[in-house]
């Protein structure tokens, strides 16, 4: 344990009460929270953690050292288990839904509890789950601990500084809702956690890569763009001007600030403005994805992008969008003539490879891919196929390292310090998500130009299955080809004025045709090899096995050749000839190309990551000499093993590497690296640093840091002037003091009774175990209502005998519309109850409509959602449907129609529409008791309406009785003469008088 965590822990414990405490992202929160169960007796009593998210409790369980891990508590577990758990003086995970429904359920003896533990503390509001949870533990262990020596303590956790301070005074608001009065802060610049992790700090190396021509010109680009579409935004007038900067927009955290400000007034805004704000997060991720992934991968992303945004996004319209395109195009093939190709070629042979150390201009002229001429132009596809930089940056390193190990191994200098720590000798890498893990591994077990070149191969076998062959049939239809929507200018290629005839193919066309001949070409050629493969073989034993050898012979040969076409003579050659390709045709239906390119695309993504997934859990190790295909000079390479950022596994103290290599630079990631060397003082630790220079890679790195420094000093400040009202035995008082029922505000009149108290019945609202999920049971218990929870079969809330709500967010109601759940839940609701009541809540901080007046037709649409809203309330009539603001809104709708209403019966609610094995009982309301089939025939009979039909089932007891009422009373009970004489003609009516 470092230092400082035992500092963190002594402040807790001298709080009896407990404390919030806020880290720096990556001092190792798990290991500071299973120190501090570790400290935990049974003796004090139950110790509750409210589940964090999967990685952290992993990561929890992996450093606690106890003999016995915490116990987790589900909903499997019956009653009765949990109740032994509760009083069992362990350490349980619960998830806040199970506790609170036990809590309201009275299942938890309070008193048995000894504190509870939350470490999502940024993640929380006033009116979460999590408040109503300590606000119930407070009030109810207050009472019981008076003669009790232990004291019921909370203690919050986070390392999400930048979550505290958005919002007006969060943390105050949080640490009044939990009821906590201590606040500790502990940033990186914090005295005690400076000195210790920079008293024996690991050996640094700072490696700056340098981009190539192509990406500078991508990354200007993009960044003119993002400029281009802030300042677009700040002509609306609708978001504050300081927060629309470049830098801010490099982060996540952007899109929530935008959305914060823009929710409220959502529906006033324009398309384009709406527009503008997705179009941000494309531009960041194209930002992102350009450090990340390889020039083949990128290209294919734009592509995806042209044609899924290019009909309604704002930023490719913009001046400096076309360079995005076309650099990206650059970086991996180019259209040249035929002459230029051979020169190129020439030159190539005789500056030899030296070329690739000369920068990026010769990327373009070293034409990994072999063309041919075409009958027209004589254009050729030569390919570039432009490695990631830092490719190479990441082998030379890893050369040095196995160099630098055999010299210590030959020269008898093995480290005797590191002998007892590090026997394994892995070297970590560490990247952003486990695709680039992947690609990284192949390269280093392969070469950069065989992973490029499978990766070309699948981005044009992918443009062939995307377009398919067309049918002979279709052949004609080349004469008039039409152009796909989303090409252009935007397609990387300026329109050239030819002089010669109209019918000559643009630029575009050409090069969309060329590619599309390569790539069925390569599908020919791996058709060839998979029958070659197939071919059947003899029986006999030794031509068998000289079969075997030349089927293997021609299967390594033509993988070789298909990874390394372009670069040996006796390459296989990708004839563009325009002649040659009869089958490959434009006229595809185009919004089929769309869906079909997404989904391939898609599904190609998939695969490649559940391949990266396998190996997740492993060690991914390398032998200690590599057969490098491609590569001249075979150096060794020391054991390697690639760690996804993502995953946020403890993979420093698993593996305990002498070497890391942090290929995509994170924050939280270095400081763990930090934690870890502060941990092991004697251990040898060599870190490298890989930066793209003048990237936004080192902006965006360099800006969490200072984010976070701002973070923090904006909570000492808050610190400094926090007020936290506490009670006269120093306990907290809370955010909301004194719960008082809704009528309390006539209890001290003098008017009634000399001020005599009233007694006011407290109001109960029975709950739907389900509804636990939202904030609304919480907010009703704030108002003063008693929540009652339970399974029910019909709607969500009970308010009376005869009221019940079936309550939808916005998001819930286009499902539940779409599905058609609505309809059965209303269905049902108007069944059992006298006055059903659908309530559609909005969020408060977003705007208080479905859309925009102008986006309101006047026709009835069936995916308009008014058009939906007023046939259900033409269907059902006795529908009552009720719009609320806000939760604080639906509590004091909540509180009106309760007003002069009786209180919910909880055991027949629970039974309404429940099937019963008992079959009809008496003055029930289970499900057998209604004839719903006999029901909805009577009430399409002619003559009986909504306003008369139940009073015709109350003086009838079947349809057969019905028939022989006589017509006075028919009269009577129809409640007129004209409605009891049609439903009279309409069953005595002759059958050829209904023809």
């Amino acid at each position: 344990m470092v230092q400082f965590h035992e500092h963190i822990i002594t402040d807790l414990l001298e709080e009896p009460t407990g404390g919030l405490v806020i880290l720096s992202s990556g001092l190792s929160l798990p290991k500071l929270v299973s120190s501090l169960l570790s400290l935990h007796s049974p003796s004090q009593g139950t110790l509750l953690i409210l589940s964090p998210p999967p990685t952290l409790k992993s990561q929890i369980l992996h450093h606690h050292n106890r003999d016995q891990n915490p116990i987790e508590i589900t909903a499997d577990l019956p009653s009765h288990h949990r109740l032994s758990l509760y009083t069992s003086g362990q350490i349980c995970f619960i998830t806040p839904r199970i506790l609170i429904v036990d809590l309201l359920s009275n299942k938890i003896p309070t008193s048995s509890l000894a504190g509870l533990i939350i470490l999502n503390a940024h993640s929380l509001s006033e009116t979460s789950t999590e408040a109503f949870i300590v606000r119930i533990l407070k009030s109810s262990t207050h009472n019981s601990n008076q003669n009790n020596s232990n004291v019921f303590y909370i203690r919050a956790f986070s390392d999400r500084p930048q979550a505290m301070v958005s919002g007006f005074s969060k943390t105050e608001r949080l640490m009044k809702c939990m009821f906590i009065k201590r606040l500790h802060l502990w940033p990186r610049f914090q005295v005690y956690v400076s000195q210790e992790l920079e008293k024996d700090p690991p050996e640094v190396v700072d490696v700056r890569v340098p981009m190539s021509k192509y990406m500078v010109g991508i990354q200007n680009a993009i960044l003119e763009v993002m400029d281009a579409c802030l300042k677009e935004m700040r002509k609306s007038n609708k978001v504050d001007v300081e927060d629309l900067t470049v830098e801010n927009g490099l982060f996540k955290s952007f899109d929530e600030i935008v959305r914060i400000q823009l929710d409220p007034i959502w529906h006033t805004l324009g398309k384009k403005t709406k527009q503008l704000v997705s179009d941000l997060k494309t531009l960041r991720k194209l930002l992102d994805y350009l450090v990340r992934y390889d020039a083949v991968s990128y290209l294919k992303y734009l592509d995806t992008l042209r044609v899924s945004e290019s009909f309604r996004s704002v930023w490719m319209f913009a001046e400096s969008s076309y360079k995005i395109f076309d650099y990206a195009k650059k970086r991996v093939f180019r259209l040249a003539r035929s002459k230029d190709v051979k020169l190129n070629e020439q030159s190539k042979t005789k500056a030899g490879k030296k070329r690739k150390l000369k920068g990026d201009d010769s990327n373009e002229g070293e034409a990994d891919g072999t063309s041919s001429s075409t009958t027209s132009s004589g254009v050729v596809l030569a390919e570039v196929l432009e490695e990631a930089p830092k490719w190479k940056v990441l082998r030379e390193i890893l050369e040095e390292i196995g160099e630098e190990r055999q010299k210590q191994a030959l020269s008898g200098e093995e480290d005797q310090v590191e002998s007892e720590f590090d026997d394994n000798g892995i070297v970590l890498v560490a990247c952003k998500d486990e695709w680039s893990c992947m690609q990284l591994e192949e390269c280093i077990m392969q070469s950069p130009q065989k992973v490029l070149q499978e990766e070309w191969k699948k981005y044009l076998l992918s443009k062939v299955e995307l377009r398919g062959l067309p049918t002979p049939e279709k052949k004609k239809a080349k004469l008039k080809p039409k152009e796909p929507k989303g090409f252009g200018i935007l397609d990387g290629v300026a329109p050239v004025k030819s002089m010669q005839s109209a019918e000559a193919s643009s630029p575009n066309k050409q090069e969309h045709n060329i590619l599309l001949a390569a790539a069925s070409k390569i599908r020919n050629q791996c058709r060839r090899e998979l029958v070659v493969e197939d071919e059947p073989q003899p029986l006999a034993g030794s031509s068998r096995k000289g079969a075997k050898e030349k089927g293997k012979e021609h299967k390594k040969r033509g993988q070789a050749n298909g990874q390394n076409s372009g670069r040996k003579d006796n390459g296989i050659k990708i004839d563009m000839v325009i002649k040659d390709m009869p089958e490959i045709s434009g006229s595809k239906n185009k919004s089929q190309t769309v869906k079909n390119d997404q989904a391939a695309i898609d599904g190609y993504c998939e695969a490649n990551l559940q391949r990266a997934s396998v190996d997740k859990g492993g060690l991914q190790r390398h032998a200690e000499e590599l057969d490098l295909a491609g590569s001249r000079n075979a150096k060794p390479i020391p054991p390697v093993h690639f760690y996804a950022l993502e995953s946020d596994q403890p993979i420093l103290d698993i593996l305990k590497p002498s070497v890391v290599i942090v290929y995509h630079p994170d924050m939280m990631f270095v400081r763990e690296i930090e934690v870890y060397k502060a941990e092991n003082p004697s251990k040898k630790l060599k870190v490298y640093f890989l930066f793209y220079e003048d990237s936004t890679e080192v902006q965006k790195f360099e800006a969490s840091i200072r984010r976070e420094n701002r973070a923090f000093e904006s909570l000492i400040r808050q610190k400094s002037l926090m007020m936290i009202p506490v009670d006269q035995n120093g306990h907290c008082v809370g955010l909301n003091a004194s719960i008082e029922p809704v009528s309390s505000s006539y209890q001290n009149s003098t008017r009634r009774a000399g001020g005599r108290k009233e007694i006011v019945k407290e109001m109960q609202v029975i709950v739907d175990m389900r509804e636990f999920m939202s904030s609304l049971p919480n907010v009703l218990h704030q108002k003063g209502m008693s929540i009652i929870p339970v399974t029910l079969e019909v709607g969500d809330y009970v308010l009376s005998p005869s009221i019940c709500v079936e309550r939808k967010s916005i998001q819930d109601l286009f499902t539940s519309f779409t599905s058609g759940r609505l309809y059965n839940q209303v269905e049902t609701m108007v069944r059992y109850y006298q006055i059903p009541v659908l309530l559609i809540e909005f969020s408060q901080d977003k705007s208080f409509s479905f859309q925009s007046a102008s986006d309101i037709g006047e026709d009835v649409t069936p995916n308009s959602i008014i058009s939906k809203l007023s046939l259900l309330a033409l269907h059902f009539p006795r529908l009552r449907i009720i719009w609320s603001r806000s939760l604080r809104a639906t509590a004091e709708i909540f509180a009106s129609l309760k007003a002069n209403q009786d209180e919910p019966d909880e055991m027949k609610a629970i039974r309404v529409g429940v099937p019963s094995e008992d079959g009809i009982v008496e003055n029930d309301v289970r499900a057998e008791n209604y004839n719903t089939s006999a029901v909805e025939f009577l009430r399409r009979l002619p003559g009986v309406t909504d306003s008369n039909y139940r009073a015709i089932m109350d003086g009838c007891k079947s349809l057969a009785e019905l028939a022989v009422v006589p017509e006075e009373k028919l009269a009577e009970l129809m409640g007129g003469q004209k409605a009891a004489r049609t439903l009279r003609d309409f069953l005595y009516a002759k059958y050829p008088t209904l023809l």
